[in-house]
């Protein structure tokens, strides 16, 4: 693996740096600034900082800076967040941690169902979604207990809207982000009934644009973010064939940086580390979706993505020598942005379904992480463990319930 050589250094590469074409924009003058210019990175070897990462990590569970209190309605996300990246670096969670993190997350959900982002606030689609994942990955009876699944389908049932959409808390606002994150904490619980989303299959389709991508809401720009929510929520309910595929693969496959490696959210705009999984997440959908409607000429071996480039982006220009991973050179870390980093890089390291299992690590085998399940984003194996557990239980009975969607369990393997 250390015979591998690296992308960013042939003689060609700078022939690939941004060209504004003599249009001068606040977004290419930033491109192209000292600030933001991952060349300044490529002098370290890209070596994954395991020990910085696992130490920044492990503080942020018991221990956060005032800097945090903004995020006071976030916190079943910080939960999610260091927890993913501690078991895509294959960190144990102490066991007196693991149950601390479900006491603190039974206190977060609300009387009414679903979580909110912190104690005595209002249910919100957001955080529930993130509480659920929490609570997957730490994967003991003592966890799944937590979740009140009747009180949950209540909650997913009062922010659910006429035309199929969801608002992200009773009052709140729409976008894509609702439709995934009531249809991934569905069912991965075993709540996931076809009148809880009814129409709501026929809302993503129109979120779909002429770019190719997803938008927020139907008519806006396509953006990262939304369209991995649009089209991981559309395999969840087993019709994301309805979607244009090949316009998707297009938009998605041209925001990967020629220059950076990395990703951008939107056309124009500046690389971020977080859509090293918003974006290359994608791909293994896009990959599972074209196998089912038979593309033969699918790779077995690797996604469709440059997936050397992004783990050199990654681990050359989004690491914090004393741990935790950042946006771009020049930016801070943060716990967001450690989680969707590793994230992506895992997926750039691994391609994988039932049958098969392709390794891609860049430069040494101590840079490798777990994989991530590219529906959901936690281990596959806690995954599949939720879901035995919760398909032992049966539906929650109700006037507005129905029989289990039957296409939940099948997005439990990506390339089914």
């Amino acid at each position: 693996m250390d015979g591998v050589p690296l992308r960013c250094f042939s003689e060609d590469h700078s022939e690939e740096m941004f060209v504004d074409d003599g249009v001068e924009t606040v977004t290419s003058v930033e491109q192209v600034s000292p600030a933001n210019n991952p060349s300044l990175c490529l002098h370290f070897r890209p070596a994954l900082l395991r020990e910085q990462h696992y130490q920044y990590l492990k503080k942020g569970l018991r221990h956060l800076s005032d800097a945090y209190e903004c995020l006071d309605a976030s916190r079943p996300w910080l939960c999610f967040w260091i927890l993913h990246s501690l078991e895509l670096l294959e960190e144990p969670i102490p066991t007196t941690v693991a149950s601390d993190v479900c006491q603190f997350l039974s206190r977060c959900q609300s009387p009414t169902g679903g979580f909110a982002g912190g104690p005595g606030q209002h249910a919100h689609l957001a955080p529930t979604y993130a509480a659920v994942n929490a609570l997957c990955i730490i994967g003991s009876e003592e966890a799944y207990n937590i979740i009140d699944r009747e009180k949950l389908l209540d909650f997913l049932w009062s922010v659910k809207q006429p035309d199929g959409s969801f608002v992200m808390h009773v009052g709140g606002e729409v976008d894509v982000r609702s439709a995934y994150c009531a249809a991934s904490v569905a069912s991965l619980t075993n709540i996931l009934t076809p009148r809880l989303f009814e129409d709501t299959i026929s809302w993503i389709l129109r979120c779909q644009n002429w770019e190719g991508g997803l938008s927020g809401v139907p008519g806006l720009e396509a953006h990262g973010g939304y369209t991995f929510c649009g089209t991981a929520a559309l395999v969840i309910l087993g019709k994301e064939h309805m979607l244009d595929l090949k316009a998707l693969l297009r938009w998605v496959v041209s925001r990967q940086m020629r220059f950076e490696g990395g990703f951008q959210g939107r056309c124009n705009k500046l690389v971020d580390g977080c859509y090293s999984f918003w974006q290359a997440g994608l791909l293994p959908l896009l990959h599972r979706a074209l196998f089912k409607e038979g593309a033969t000429e699918l790779s077995r071996q690797r996604w469709m993505f440059e997936q050397q480039a992004l783990q050199e982006y990654i681990l050359l220009c989004c690491q914090n020598p004393t741990g935790g991973l950042l946006d771009k050179p020049g930016k801070s870390r943060d716990f967001y942005h450690t989680c969707y980093c590793l994230s992506g890089l895992s997926v750039a390291q691994h391609f994988w379904n039932l049958d098969l299992h392709h390794e891609r690590v860049l430069s040494r085998e101590e840079n490798r992480l777990a994989p991530t399940h590219p529906v959901y984003n936690i281990c596959p194996e806690k995954v599949a463990q939720a879901l035995q557990h919760f398909h032992r239980l049966p539906v929650p009975s109700g006037d507005r319930a129905s029989d289990p969607h039957p296409a939940a369990a099948a997005a439990a393997d990506p390339q089914s």
